[in-house]
């Protein structure tokens, strides 16, 4: 059926991109409801309801419900009203948006870390989604405790000095799997220690190491930035880890 601006609904369907079954729902909660053939009961589509359709994708488009967009389709003007609605909505996408933007440096950073690793114990992985997911939050926590130039020096890291970081961290998770239980003097144990401080060290830079040490941090909010944090360690493992980096800075002087 074809006669003028009347259409069927594959038509339609076809003329507009919009699915069959899409059409059939909008008609039954009463969103985009066509006329009805008088005998075989057909939905017969028109002109007006090409322009209904393009109403209401708009407004799917700007983030609206199809309940609220069929009360918004009975008005025939707006005014500075909508703003309230509109700004709501442009604050819920906003907020997505930070939250695809997240998403999408986690998964590249997982899509590095699986090229080096190829195979990675699925707990540390995990740890490294979390973090990528928590970096706000921490960056919050430095904007609360850290003196500016600290907080700005860590936030500016690139996404490669991020990368490098995690591999680093994934070697020690890994190296902490295999190596625990081991004497603290055990020459893998320090090397391993000593390898984690190297490019611990060379992520942050001698100015920043020197700007941190200087920089004090209540102890209770150093707390708090822990418990947003997560580790791929056990309870037995962090404890023999934090007991072999305080041999190691004992042996090298550094305490």
């Amino acid at each position: 059926m074809d006669k003028g601006n009347s259409f069927s609904i594959g038509q339609f369907s076809e003329k507009t991109g919009i699915s069959i079954r899409t059409l059939h729902y909008y008609d039954e909660i009463g969103l985009l409801v066509p006329e009805k053939h008088p005998s075989s009961g057909h939905r017969i589509y028109n002109h007006d309801d090409i322009l209904t359709l393009q109403k209401i994708i708009s407004l799917k488009f700007l983030g609206y419900s199809l309940d609220k967009i069929t009360n918004l389709l009975k008005e025939s003007s707006f005014t500075v009203d909508l703003n309230e609605t509109l700004t709501l909505h442009l604050d819920a996408l906003e907020k997505e948006k930070e939250r695809i933007q997240q998403s999408i440096a986690a998964i590249q950073r997982v899509i590095k870390v699986l090229q080096a690793e190829e195979e990675i114990d699925s707990t540390i992985l995990f740890t490294l989604i979390h973090s990528v997911q928590t970096e706000q939050i921490q960056a919050n926590w430095m904007e609360r405790h850290m003196p500016t130039d600290i907080k700005d020096c860590l936030l500016l890291k690139t996404e490669d000095d991020k990368a490098k970081l995690d591999q680093t961290y994934i070697q020690l998770s890994k190296e902490v799997k295999e190596l625990y239980g081991k004497p603290f003097d055990d020459p893998k144990v320090q090397d391993m220690i000593s390898a984690y401080i190297k490019s611990s060290f060379e992520f942050l830079g001698d100015d920043l190491i020197e700007k941190l040490a200087n920089t004090n941090i209540e102890e209770i909010d150093i707390k708090e930035l822990e418990e947003m944090t997560q580790n791929p360690f056990t309870e037995e493992e962090q404890e023999w880890l934090n007991l072999a980096m305080e041999y190691h800075m004992k042996q090298a002087g550094l305490e």
